[in-house]
C-alpha cells in the first residue's frame, strides 16, 4: 500500500522558475519607466507651467499684502499728524490731510477723515457744517456702520430743537433698543421726544429701561431713574427687585410710533 505525502507549505523553485521571476521584474520595470516616460512627454510641460504659474501668484500676492501693509502704514502716519494739528487747532496742517483722506483712502480711514472734519466744524462753532459733515457719512452706504450710527446721534443730537419730535423718534428708533451699541444717547433722546408728543406712557417706560441697563453711564442711569419716576415708572424699585424679575420691554415703546 502506498502512503501518501503531506504536502509541504513551500515549494523549492528550480533555477528556471527563479530566472522566469527575475525576467518578469525586469519587464514590469522597463513598462513602467515607459509609462513615466510618455506620461511626462505628454504632461510634463503642463505640470511645470502650472508650477511656475502658482510660484509667480503665490509671489505676486506677498509683494501686493507687503504693499498693501505699506500703503495702510502710511495713510495712518498722515491721519495721526492731521489728528494732532486738530488738537492743536493747527487747521493749516489738519484740514488738506483731511480732504485727501476723505476723498482718496480706504473706507474706514474715510470715514474718520469725514467725522474728524465734523467734529472739527462743531469745536469751532459751525454746527451747520457740523451737521452737514455727519450727514455725509450718514448717507454713504459704503462706509461702516459704526460710523454711520455714531454720527446719526450726533447729527440728531444737534438738531434735537430744531427738528419735529416725531423725526427725532423715527431716526432712533433702529438704534434705541436694549443691546444696541448706542441705546444710551439714542434712548434718552428718544424718550425726550416722546415727552414733547404727550407720550409720557413710552416716555417712562424707555426711561425705565435704560435705567436698568448695566452696561450703560451711571450718571446716565441716574438721570433716566429719576425721569421714570417722573412719568410713572418706579424704576428704583424694579432696579432693586430679585434677581430673575422680567425686565422692561421697550418694544412697546417703539411700538408706539407705528400707531
Amino acid at each position: 500500500a502506498c502512503v501518501a505525502l503531506t504536502p509541504s507549505k513551500t515549494t523549492d523553485k528550480t533555477p528556471g522558475d527563479k530566472s522566469d521571476d527575475v525576467f518578469m521584474r525586469e519587464v514590469d520595470d522597463a513598462v513602467r519607466r515607459s509609462d513615466m516616460e510618455a506620461f511626462g512627454k505628454r504632461y510634463g510641460w503642463w505640470i511645470l507651467g502650472l508650477i511656475v504659474l502658482g510660484l509667480a501668484a503665490f509671489g505676486g500676492y506677498i509683494i501686493w499684502h507687503n504693499q498693501q501693509a505699506a500703503a495702510d502704514g502710511k495713510i495712518a502716519e498722515r491721519y495721526v499728524t492731521a489728528m494732532d494739528a486738530a488738537a492743536a487747532s493747527d487747521a493749516a496742517t489738519a484740514d488738506p490731510i483731511l480732504t485727501d483722506l476723505a476723498q482718496n483712502s480706504n473706507d474706514g480711514y474715510r470715514a474718520a477723515a469725514l467725522m474728524t472734519q465734523a467734529n472739527i466744524a462743531l469745536r469751532q462753532n459751525k454746527t451747520a457744517d457740523a451737521i452737514k459733515g455727519y450727514d455725509k457719512v450718514i448717507q454713504d452706504d459704503s462706509l461702516p456702520q459704526a460710523f454711520r450710527d455714531l454720527a446719526l446721534v450726533r447729527q440728531t443730537s444737534l438738531q434735537f430743537d430744531a427738528i419735529k419730535p416725531e423725526q427725532v423718534v423715527e431716526r432712533l428708533k433702529p438704534l434705541a433698543v436694549e443691546g444696541n451699541s448706542w441705546f444710551g444717547p439714542a434712548g434718552e433722546m428718544t424718550a425726550l421726544a416722546y415727552v414733547k408728543m404727550g407720550r409720557e406712557d413710552l416716555a417712562g417706560a424707555l426711561f425705565g429701561a435704560l435705567s436698568k441697563d448695566k452696561t450703560l453711564p451711571e450718571s446716565l442711569r441716574q438721570r433716566t431713574r429719576q425721569l421714570a419716576g417722573v412719568y410713572g415708572v418706579d424704576a428704583v424699585q424694579d432696579d432693586e427687585s430679585p434677581a430673575g424679575a422680567a425686565a422692561p420691554n421697550t418694544s412697546a415703546a417703539n411700538e408706539g410710533t407705528d400707531s
